[in-house]
């Protein structure tokens, strides 16, 4: 009867660490970025990795919450089907929170304000804002709420790119007249093109981005607020903005 005892007690014993084991086993989380738009996320040409803001800060949240990560290279548009049919857990990409994408995600407390403005060609006189659009031919990511503003605008053509980057390559090379999108990446194109490129007018939307979250888990939704509360609090956003903001 002793031996019985010990054989259960050292069965219950192993069963507890294996248990005790798996509680403790990271959380793979599967997260969709559109990485061609500087600094937020884009791939570095030395390395190869993906890395910017959005990259720093979600893993920071990982790190608070126990999350593995693993980071998936997709387009903007597809990026944001994929969320919506939960072909991936999580999206960060400078996403826009809309009324109309939470109808089919769900979304994080805010954690960055950003807002449209116009770039254009350093010898352009025409274009002073986005009210100078008409009749004129604007780049701007497909799916982005630069693309949304530009169809706004009576009397102006958009120019849909799946790449930001070959928007302002056109626009430079006079294949259009302007590029709407988000102030902090036009900023970054304008710093390293300063003899081509300027921005027209102020900043003339105001927007929150937020980390999109397969609307079926609302529990890694709860994971997320919480460490991005945590990493807020400790000032990293403040950090971040320096580190890659800085200077535009």
């Amino acid at each position: 009867m002793k031996r019985l005892f010990c054989y259960v007690l050292v069965g219950l014993v192993l069963v507890s660490l294996v248990l005790g084991g798996c509680a403790q086993k990271p959380t793979k989380v599967r997260v969709a970025t559109d990485a061609t738009w500087p600094p937020f996320e884009y791939v570095n040409e030395q390395t190869k990795a993906i890395e910017g803001f959005d990259i720093d800060l979600l893993k920071a949240i990982a790190e608070k919450e126990g999350l593995e990560i693993e980071f998936i290279n997709v387009g903007f548009d597809p990026l944001l089907a994929g969320i919506a049919q939960c072909q991936y857990d999580a999206a960060i990409s400078s996403i826009t929170i809309t009324e109309e994408r939470k109808q089919e995600m769900l979304f994080s407390d805010p954690y960055f304000e950003a807002g449209q403005i116009v770039t254009v060609r350093k010898d352009n006189t025409d274009i002073k804002s986005k009210d100078n659009l008409a009749g004129k031919v604007a780049g701007a990511q497909i799916g982005t709420t630069g693309a949304m503003e530009v169809q706004k605008i009576t009397g102006a053509t958009l120019r849909t790119y799946d790449d930001i980057g070959l928007a302002y390559q056109d626009l430079m090379n006079g294949q259009i007249d302007a590029v709407v999108a988000d102030n902090p990446l036009a900023l970054g194109y304008v710093g390293k093109n300063p003899d081509k490129l300027k921005t027209a007018g102020a900043v003339f939307t105001e927007e929150n981005y937020g980390i999109a979250v397969c609307e079926t888990n609302p529990e890694l939704l709860a994971k997320i607020n919480r460490g991005l509360k945590a990493v807020k609090d400790a000032g990293l956003i403040e950090q971040l903005s320096q580190k890659w903001l800085a200077g535009q």
